[in-house]
């Protein structure tokens, strides 16, 4: 972007970016990138018309996951390793869906490979932004029901144990603060209401 010359208050420049709510950006810059995110730092004026800064972090796939229901109410939770935390998480299926996938073939994927079932009955529970406050990650959870057996095939990166429990007993998990994983939390307590 170019950088005001003018005498004119830099908040009225024809180069500020409008965004929703007052917020303005002035400049924008990738301060880091890899293949499945890259941070922002933006230059903005805020809602009040103070300067300020402002980082976003912009996730490159879609966040998936996926609740197995078998015909006896039974689920499947992974436990994995999250590098970021430092510590082992109870979780549903989850992965990426990157650009040119769509989310439910992504879903299909990531429960055979970390649970090794596919699903003949596919329905989309909700969607989400999680942490909007710092990134625009956005998820779309699917509820997978009439489940057969397929063949689990784990990444690199997944260090996963299934556990197989009653549907009932991951939502008390949740209850008791044994599941914190975002998406797993929504899933599990949107299940419990319907």
């Amino acid at each position: 972007m170019s950088e005001n010359t003018s005498d004119k208050s830099p908040h009225n420049a024809p180069w500020v970016n409008e965004k929703v709510g007052g917020w303005k950006t002035k400049s924008t810059r990738i301060a880091y990138e890899n293949p499945w995110i890259s941070v922002s730092h933006n230059e903005v004026i805020t809602p009040t018309g103070t300067d300020g800064i402002y980082g976003v972090v912009h996730f490159k796939n879609i966040a998936i996951g996926v609740v197995p229901i078998d015909n006896d109410g039974n689920t499947w939770l992974v436990k994995q390793s999250r590098y970021s935390l430092n510590q082992y998480t109870w979780e549903i299926p989850e992965g990426g869906c990157p650009q040119g996938e769509s989310p439910l073939a992504a879903a299909k994927r990531e429960l055979e490979e970390e649970v090794g079932m596919q699903a003949r009955d596919w329905q989309e529970l909700m969607t989400m932004h999680l942490s909007n406050s710092v990134t625009d990650e956005y998820c779309v959870v699917f509820v997978a029901r009439d489940l057969f057996a397929g063949q689990q095939q784990l990444e690199a990166t997944e260090d996963i144990e299934c556990k197989k429990v009653p549907l009932q007993t991951a939502i008390d998990m949740v209850k008791r603060g044994e599941i914190t994983d975002a998406i797993s939390v929504a899933a599990l307590l949107r299940l419990a209401l319907e």
